[in-house]
């Protein structure tokens, strides 16, 4: 059974030398099995990402080439693009005029979207909440995010008909 499947990660910051994975969210579908899996902080590994992707024909990204895929190297050693074939939406979404961010392209789509009030600097702020907090509201809200950012790369994917 082949999957596709759709990729975002969680970070505290930019760079993979300073800063850590807090999220892998992956949407996997087939047409009858969908499914999102997610990994949060020590429950990240290489293995379990392999195995989350297992039976992949094509991975989903947004922005993936330059910073998700990257960074899953940096800290995993992991090279996903050896593992399945890999599209980076956001250059789809140029070719097409459609430029910005994931949410903004969302926006200029008519995507919509649940948690409006939440972008990447939010995502870090949930995770320390959670973190230093044991806010288990914090994580749910961050892991929602999570799942809307996967999820709606495939909604984007149908809407470029890639």
């Amino acid at each position: 059974m082949e999957y596709r499947a759709y990729l975002d990660i969680e970070t505290t910051g930019l760079s993979p030398a300073s800063c850590e994975l807090t999220v892998i969210g992956i949407y996997r579908e087939n047409g009858s099995n969908d499914e999102v899996i997610q990994m949060v902080g020590d429950e990240i590994s290489r293995s379990k990402l392999i195995k989350a992707l297992k039976n992949t024909s094509m991975l989903y990204t947004y922005n993936g080439s330059r910073f998700d895929l990257p960074f899953i190297n940096a800290k995993l050693g992991l090279n996903l693009a050896e593992h399945c074939d890999h599209e980076d939406l956001m250059y789809a979404c140029w070719k097409q005029k459609l430029k910005g961010g994931l949410k903004s392209v969302e926006r200029q789509l008519g995507i919509a979207r649940e948690l409006t009030d939440i972008d990447g600097y939010m995502a870090i702020q949930l995770w320390y909440e959670y973190v230093d907090q044991g806010s288990k509201n914090a994580l749910s809200k961050l892991l929602r995010y999570n799942e809307e950012d996967v999820v709606n790369l495939r909604t984007l994917r149908e809407r470029l008909s890639i």
